[in-house]
This record gives structure tokens, C-alpha cells and sequence, in this order.
């Protein structure tokens, strides 16, 4: 099968929802399968291709089935529950295309990027999180572009990526250190993909580490340059419409382990007295990520909103708030359910390796204390 050749239909947003439970027990099986193996999630990824996930938030104008951003959210939130692995790797492909879109309705821009991504069905890999603001590598002038040689971790699905969406710091002549942000294919010459991720959770999103030895990258394909080190105007966008498509797997994950625990609580005809109280604390936990995570997508507001500065602040104290809330919820659910939580057996230990990754992205919990707390103080 050619997972390049399918076409987007036009279909209703429950039906997005519907479809992942009729794919679900294929999604669970396969990402059992990958996480005990340590391999990407290969075999979702050509479903979800199959049924036009990947292109799905794309504007039906260039070629997608202009799926909301919310909708795309809740479908997140969906797969995570059958596959985690799968849902955190697609979050970082539809972050990307989030980005574009808003440009594309605010700027005019990106029209020709979201058609290509759309008609070939890409695969979009990104370095943003680990590059943060000084971004790392090197750069070199050549004749109509530059050689560009760095090490970038954590490129989720980089494993079957087609595009890298990254940045290299350039130390330009006559402006100073700047970060050079651009878009290459993945088979570019000089890139190499070490067989490095081999994790405590999320075993199954190919977040290979991305090699670039002297690549080739053309002046044209330079999308941004910004001051090395300076936060962005820019960046405002790329949190607010990142960090809910980022934080919703693990939504998915914390419903997922409220949802087996009820089971298994409820299949018992005797309780030991704690356990309703187990149960109230975390379901308090579960309703706060619920809540948090609702204001960021209304923050996002279907990527109807303008760039402010005031956007990443909002939208990265409620990360962390919902990072913690959902590593909360999963921990009350090892402890409510009891010994039985700890065997490989039972899912809950695989949601509990999975959801340890939250705290990870970005900001991490003390960095955005520390980034806030200058925002609030300027």
C-alpha cells in the first residue's frame, strides 16, 4: 500500500471520533506490540494515513478536510486512549500544520507548504522543543545556501519523517548571532538517524535523535531568522497552538487510567475503606487537567486569535498545571488499584511509564516558573 496515495474525504467531525473506536482494538494491539520492541508505531501511522488523519486540520481549500483545531484536539485525546504512542507522535505532526494554518488565515502564507503536505500525505518532523531559543548546530555560508551540521533529540516519528522542521544558529557577518529557522526532506544527504530511543515511556514514537552532517540547505528554504537567544513575537503563536495538541494525549491517558480503574473497583465485591477516597482524589485530578486543558484549546480559539505576548505565558502555566495533574491522576491509579497496577500485564503500568513524559516538554516545570515569573516582572 502506498501511504502517500490516499485522499482526504470530507467527512463530519463525530465521524473522526467514531472512526478511531472502530480502529481502536487494531491501534491498542499494534501499540502493545511496539512498545514492548521499542519501535515507532508504524503500523497505526499507514491506518491513520489510510483514513486522512495527517491531513485532516488542513484547510479543505488546499486539499485537507479543515477539521477545528478543537476537534483535532478531541481526536488526540481519542487515540491516546487506545495507543498513547501514537497520539503524543501525531500531536507533533498537527502542531506543525497548526502553526502553518495560522499563518496561512492571519499572514497569507503557507499556502504552497500545506497544499505539498496535503496532495503527498507528509509526515512533518520537528526539533522545536529541544531548540528552545538558542537552538544548537552549525552553520556555514556556501554558494546559495549553507552546510549545516548538528545533533538533534527527541524528533518524534522521525523514524518514517518525511520534512524536518528545525533551526540551526548562523553567526551572521553584519547582524550578529541569529537562529535560522528551515524545512528539509528528510532524505536530504548527510542526515542519519541514530537507534537511540530507547525510553522509560512512550517507547512507540520514533523519537529518534537526527544526525545532519553537512546538509545542503538552500537560501529559499530559510522560512524565519530571529535574534539568537530573544523569545520571538512569533513564539506566542507556536505555544498556543502547540502545547493542547501536545498536552491532549496524555488527557487521553489520565481518562484512559480513571476508566480501568472503575473496572477493576467495580468487579469487586469488597473495597477496603480508602479506596472511595482514592478514587474522589483522583478524580479531582482528572477533572483539573480536563479543565486546564479546555481553556488552553478555548485560548487557541480554533486559531482565531492575534500574537501577544501575554499568549505564552497563559498557555504554559496551564501546561504545567495539566502536566501535573495528569501524572497525579495516573499516580492515584497505581495506588487505588493496588498491586495488581504494577504487572505489565495490566495496562496501567504502561500508562503510568507514558505519562511521565509530560513534565518534559516544553517549558519544564521549573524553566516556565522562572520564564513567567520575568514576564510578570518586566
Amino acid at each position: 500500500m502506498n501511504i502517500h496515495e490516499n485522499k482526504v474525504t470530507e467527512i463530519p467531525s463525530m465521524h473522526w471520533l467514531n472512526l478511531i473506536d472502530q480502529l481502536g482494538a487494531e491501534l491498542a494491539a499494534n501499540g502493545m506490540a511496539h512498545d514492548k520492541t521499542d519501535t515507532f508505531v508504524s503500523d497505526n501511522y499507514l491506518l491513520l494515513k489510510k483514513h486522512g488523519y495527517l491531513t485532516a486540520m488542513i484547510p479543505k481549500a488546499l486539499g485537507g478536510a479543515g477539521v477545528c483545531f478543537k476537534d483535532m484536539c478531541a481526536i488526540l485525546v481519542k487515540i491516546a486512549q487506545y495507543c498513547s504512542s501514537t497520539a503524543l507522535a501525531l500531536s507533533m505532526h498537527q502542531h506543525l500544520l497548526a502553526a502553518n494554518i495560522w499563518k496561512y488565515k492571519h499572514e497569507g502564507t503557507g499556502e504552497e507548504f500545506l497544499r505539498k503536505v496535503a496532495d503527498e500525505n507528509l509526515v512533518l518532523v520537528s526539533t522545536g522543543a529541544r531548540d528552545w531559543l538558542d537552538s544548537n548546530g552549525t552553520m556555514t555560508r556556501t554558494d546559495n545556501g549553507y552546510l549545516v551540521s548538528a545533533k538533534k533529540q527527541f524528533a518524534s516519528q522521525s523514524a518514517i519523517g518525511d520534512l524536518l522542521v528545525t533551526s540551526i544558529p548562523f553567526n551572521n557577518p553584519e547582524d550578529g548571532w541569529q537562529v535560522l529557522h528551515f524545512t528539509i526532506a528528510m532524505k536530504s544527504d548527510g542526515i542519519e538517524l541514530l537507534d537511540d530511543w530507547h525510553t522509560l515511556g512512550m517507547r512507540g514514537t520514533g523519537s529518534q535523535t537526527v544526525m545532519l552532517n553537512k546538509v545542503f540547505v538552500p537560501e529559499d528554504s530559510i522560512v524565519m531568522k530571529r535574534l539568537k537567544g530573544e523569545f520571538p513575537l512569533f513564539w506566542n503563536v507556536v505555544l498556543t497552538v502547540a502545547l493542547p495538541l501536545i498536552m491532549a494525549p496524555y488527557i487521553g491517558i489520565s481518562e484512559k487510567a480513571m476508566k480501568i480503574t472503575l473496572e477493576k473497583l467495580k468487579a469487586k465485591e469488597i473495597r477496603p475503606l480508602h479506596t472511595s477516597f482514592l478514587l474522589g482524589e483522583m478524580y479531582n485530578s482528572l477533572t483539573l487537567a480536563q479543565v486546564l486543558h479546555k481553556d488552553m484549546i478555548e485560548i487557541a480559539n480554533n486559531l482565531d486569535f492575534e500574537a501577544d505576548e501575554k499568549k505564552g505565558v497563559e498557555i504554559l502555566a496551564r501546561k504545567t498545571l495539566v502536566a501535573n495533574a495528569c501524572k497525579e491522576t495516573v499516580s492515584k491509579a497505581m495506588e487505588t488499584v493496588g498491586g495488581q497496577s504494577y504487572y505489565r500485564l495490566f495496562e496501567l503500568e504502561r500508562l503510568f511509564r507514558d505519562v511521565q513524559a509530560v513534565g518534559f516538554h516544553t517549558l519544564p516545570e521549573m524553566i516556565q516558573q522562572h520564564f513567567t515569573g520575568e514576564f510578570l516582572l518586566k
